[in-house]
């Protein structure tokens, strides 16, 4: 037997209870008073008023633009999560420290006690370090998954894993050993030492990696803190299709690992390597990104990605282009 539709009157009052509940922001005590219900009944009207369709609730948001770019970001495949922060056009340093406190946030809300944290060297893990605030102690181990770089404290790994662990009220493992190692034998002799092999096996397993994205194109990127080289060298790796660097391993516009010497001495996990980790969150901004996000992309070394509005919009539209191109 097909069930009777309400009468008017039973309408009328899920109508009454809807208006209060949910336009003037009453509470179901307050409602119940005013009509003389039980808050029982009032919870039962506003579930029946749900059933029947007569509850739409839209959420308007100044900063939708950064919902749908998230959601494009998302939709173009490899990325299960997005966040786009506003764009802040006077300053490039402002914006990477709010892509860093969006990260942070990230960060602070998904952590769990027993994770295993990994994380690159780099401003962006800085600004990362940099803007978290946690009202308690988590359970978590930091790890490198690079070798450390002398004279640059501040975004060297070992300093910056350090730096994570003490405000999270965690522990951290270091990995005592150079970045670039003189040859691929003493990387190879490096990499095999133990106290720094339990310290990459357990990068490897991380639940969460922050992973900064790096430039190679502008003669002042981060790349070249780590290694200086002539800008002959530096010309000589863009015109060969150098676009970027991850986990500072010179990468190519389809995320291939360049093969050049300088990757075979790096002591540093493999971009493919992360592969084995939960999560992990690529974090960057600036106009010189954008290649090299998009290579990251295309490697599908990313599954999350932290990034300020113009970038995102520029990395949408350069993967725009080449899908059209294809």
């Amino acid at each position: 037997m097909q069930e009777r539709p309400p009468e008017y009157e039973t309408i009328r009052q899920i109508q009454t209870v809807l208006v209060l509940h949910f336009i003037e922001g009453r509470k179901q005590s307050e409602i119940a008073e005013q009509l003389n219900l039980s808050t029982s009944k009032v919870n039962r009207l506003i579930t029946q008023g749900r059933k029947l369709g007569m509850l739409k609730i839209e959420v308007e948001s100044p900063f939708q633009r950064l919902v749908d770019l998230e959601s494009a970001l998302v939709g173009g495949g490899g990325l299960s999560s997005a966040m786009v922060t506003p764009t802040m056009e006077a300053s490039e340093k402002a914006t990477l420290q709010q892509v860093g406190q969006a990260a942070a946030s990230h960060l602070a809300e998904t952590l769990r006690d027993g994770d295993v944290i990994a994380i690159t060297g780099g401003k962006a893990v800085n600004a990362v370090v940099e803007s978290l605030e946690t009202d308690r102690k988590w359970d978590v181990t930091v790890v490198p998954m690079t070798g450390g770089v002398q004279g640059k404290y501040f975004t060297d790994v070992n300093h910056l894993a350090t730096r994570l662990a003490e405000r999270l009220g965690g522990k951290t493992l270091l990995l005592h050993a150079p970045l670039f190692a003189e040859s691929r034998a003493q990387r190879d002799m490096l990499m095999g030492v133990s106290s720094i092999r339990e310290v990459l096996d357990l990068a490897r397993r991380a639940n969460v990696a922050l992973v900064g994205v790096g430039s190679v194109q502008p003669a002042e990127s981060s790349y070249y803190d780590l290694h200086p080289v002539p800008e002959a060298d530096r010309k000589m790796l863009v015109g060969t299709g150098v676009v970027g660097e991850f986990l500072a391993h010179l990468i190519r516009e389809n995320g291939a690992v360049a093969n050049f010497a300088l990757n075979s001495r790096l002591v540093a996990l493999s971009p493919h390597e992360l592969s084995q980790c939960q999560r992990v969150i690529g974090i960057a901004a600036g106009a010189s990104k954008v290649l090299p996000i998009t290579a990251a992309l295309n490697g599908g070394y990313l599954n999350s990605l932290i990034v300020d509005e113009a970038t995102a919009e520029a990395v949408l539209k350069q993967r725009e282009g080449k899908e059209h191109v294809a």
